[in-house]
Formats: C-alpha cells, structure tokens, sequence
C-alpha cells in the first residue's frame, strides 16, 4: 500500500505507528495502577461526565452539552472538568475508599502538556492525614514507574523528594514573605521587584510568579510537594488547623512538570457555601462567563463526609513521565 492510500482525510496511520511505543506504555500504566489501588483496598467508580454542576473554580472554562428527555425537554449540562463533586457525595454515601481514572473537559486548553480533554486519575481516602497522602502517593510512583524517569529533557530520581511550602518557596527563589501579601497586589508586586499589570490582582501576580520564578525550579532531580497554600487559594480544602492563613493543600511536581494536586478536604458545608458564593461572585463579574446552579447536593454531602484527604493526578502527564513522551499528544488515543 502506498504512503498516498494509508491516508485518509484527517487522519494519518503514520501519525499514529509513532507514536505506539508511547501508547502501549500507557496501557501498561492503566493496568498497573488498577493493580495498585486494588491492592490497597480502594473501590473503582464511575461517576457522569454530563454534569449539571461542573465546578465552582474561577478560571476553569466549562464546555456546555445538553440532554434532550423522551418528552422534549432539553436540560442542560456541562461536561466535567473533574469528577470531584461526584466523588465526594460518593464519600458522603459510606462508599469508602475510591479512585477513578476519569474523562475530564476544560475548555481553552491546549499545549505541549495540557490538552482540552485529558483522564484524570483521582482517589480519596477517608482518615488519610496529608503526610499519608503524601507517602502514598510516593509509593504509587515508585510502584508504576521505573527508579528514575526522563521526560522533556528532566531526569528525575524517585528515591528521595522534597516537601516545601508555599512561604519556603517564595522565599527561597524571590525572597518574599508572601503570606504578609495575601490580598495586596501592590506590596507583592514591590517586594518581587516587578511592575505589577493593569488591573492585575494579588492572585494573578501570585500565579505569575509562580510560573515565571518558582515553578521552574521545582520536580525536577526529585519529586516535590508543595505545601501550606494560601488560605483563599483552595477552595475545597481544610484550613491548617495550626495556620489559619494556609491550606492543607500540595502540588506535585516530576521531571518540572505539575503533576498532582490534593486537599486534606473541607467538611464544613457553611464554610464550603460561603466560598462558593465567593468564587461565583467573582466569576459573574467577569464577562461572558456562564453560569450554572449551585451544587446543593455536593454542599449537604460535605457535611456527611468522613474525614478524608484526595488527590487529582494528571494521568496522561504520569504517562507522558513513564514513557519518555516529548507532548501530551503522544501519549493521547486519537
């Protein structure tokens, strides 16, 4: 068969003989980590991905659907862009240990190592601490990767890691006390040495220099965990018992790649409601942003909820990382 009848409009089969090597990897991942959890006692599930809720998070863009019943009536619906909220009515039901490897959508999204539709591996254990969190999440990578990895030119060794705060973080890398600066934008901006931006918020600075300064520097000899959050930036954490200014929140970082990202989770559903209103005001005053109803069932289910902590990996990242590939495409059935 010549190169000119293998193809076909859109599609090309030598595209796809490249990039198997990557692909058989990742089945081999998918295998080894349903092994991993059922081994620990974790119970497999499937929550919808057509949601009428699909998160409360400000800057996470929807992609809208809709279901049309046998009456007529269209509903409409959007599509996940994490099984969170279903997990944790689940958690709120007795279901116990969970983990899902699940579809996910958000809108906007596109380079080297985001894709707008991407798996997210996500679990959550009741009565897990973040050190427990932290210590089974080394274990799962130490069980389903090789002892050191090699992705996009960073090699990273799994025997060792770090976990530092936020505050050490900034600290260390800028010299700034960032928790002094919660909510003033001008005295991070000054405290940084940068120009802040017009209309620029504490928040998008914070973010900013975290991408610029800080996250290059992260995951990459050993995996790091960064932890203690500012308080108003994890919205679906517990506040740190001892700091009221931080969350009990981390990131994961492997081979300078975020990876990960877990809360010790909120149980409060006053709390839970109150920062939800929030972060719905803020969204609302953004334009053309849309709008969904407030999730009443997932706000009972936090006041049900056993005291857990979870977690939300980004599997085809992990694949890209035990595979070697250079783009998250590589590692993407399409």
């Amino acid at each position: 068969m010549s190169a000119q009848e293998s193809r076909t409009p859109g599609w090309v089969t030598e595209r796809l003989a490249a990039r198997l090597p990557y692909l058989r990897r990742r089945g081999l991942l998918t295998q080894a980590v349903r092994m991993f959890f059922t081994a620990r006692g974790y119970t497999e599930v499937e929550t919808p991905y057509a949601v009428p809720t699909p998160g409360e998070e400000v800057h996470l863009a929807a992609m809208a659907t809709a279901r049309r019943d046998t009456d007529g009536a269209v509903t409409p619906l959007w599509l996940q862009t994490s099984p969170e909220f279903a997990m944790k009515k689940l958690l709120a039901g007795g279901a116990g240990p969970i983990f899902q490897l699940a579809r996910a959508w958000r809108d906007g999204e596109g380079s080297a190592t985001h894709a707008a539709e991407f798996t997210m591996l996500e679990w959550y254990r009741p009565g897990a601490t973040m050190d427990d969190l932290i210590a089974e999440t080394m274990t799962l990578l130490r069980a389903v990767l090789p002892p050191a990895v090699t992705c996009r030119g960073v090699t990273t060794a799994l025997d060792r890691f770090e976990v530092i705060s936020i505050g050490e973080a900034f600290d260390r890398y800028i010299g700034v006390d960032v928790l002094a600066s919660v909510g003033d934008a001008d005295r991070l901006a000054a405290a940084s040495g940068v120009a802040l931006r017009p209309d620029e918020s504490w928040e998008d600075l914070f973010f900013r220099l975290m991408l610029g300064r800080i996250e290059p520097q992260l995951g990459r000899d050993r995996p790091s965990f960064i932890t203690g959050w500012p308080a108003p930036l994890a919205a679906l954490a517990r506040r740190d018992p001892a700091d009221g200014r931080v969350a009990e929140r981390f990131e994961l970082y492997v081979c300078g790649m975020e990876l990960a990202n877990a809360f010790v989770e909120l149980t409060d559903p006053v709390e839970q409601r109150a920062r939800f209103v929030a972060d719905r005001a803020r969204r609302h005053a953004m334009n053309g942003k849309p709008d969904w109803p407030l999730d009443e069932e997932l706000l009972a289910a936090v006041g049900m909820m056993p005291d857990c902590a979870g977690i939300a990996l980004g599997f085809d990242r992990l694949a890209m990382i035990a595979s070697g590939a250079p783009r998250i495409t590589d590692v993407l059935w399409m």
